[in-house]
């Protein structure tokens, strides 16, 4: 497995459920240590997510057979 084809499958979704936890932590008020660090998960989601959009997609072998 190549480094993009391991960002693609992994990072890119862990970043925006990274994301989606900061948010649910952010709202929820019953544990302090994750409502206080909720902005900080979003933020780290959110630059996690922004680095790793920048990494080009693997091709398929489709879209290089048909060329």
């Amino acid at each position: 497995m190549t480094f993009r084809a391991f960002n693609q499958k992994y990072l890119e979704p862990f970043f925006e459920l990274l994301m989606i936890f900061g948010i649910i932590a952010l709202c929820q008020p019953w544990i302090e240590p994750l409502h206080r660090y909720g902005l900080t998960i979003i933020l780290i989601g959110l630059v996690g997510f922004s680095v790793v959009i920048k990494i080009p997609r693997e091709e398929s072998q489709a879209d290089e057979g048909s060329q």
